[in-house]
């Protein structure tokens, strides 16, 4: 089962390509995923990669955590689930 992993400092001029590429290394990359400011189109500095197994995204950790890309000093674990948001029942008017 594949496991998603949290890689954030990344530098604003890495791509999913490159991305997919260093993790690669490490066993099979399901996907790649850079995170990007809605409104500016930017990168936000951290992105998301999932790794095939367990096994590869414990070796991917493990080789890549601390190491520097693009004169970044990544920081990569194992991601977590955000927790879902209640949104407010009714239609914004408060309780008339």
């Amino acid at each position: 089962m594949a496991k998603k992993l949290y890689v954030g400092n990344l530098s604003y001029n890495t791509t999913e390509d490159g991305l997919r590429n260093l993790f690669s290394g490490y066993g099979t990359v399901a996907s790649a995923k850079i995170i990007f400011d809605r409104d500016t189109g930017s990168s936000k500095g951290f992105g998301f990669v999932e790794m095939g197994s367990d096994e590869e995204a414990s070796a991917a950790i493990a080789g890549t955590n601390g190491k520097e890309l693009e004169g970044r000093q990544l920081r990569v674990n194992e991601a977590m689930d955000k927790p879902r948001r209640e949104r407010p029942q009714g239609g914004g008017y408060g309780n008339w």
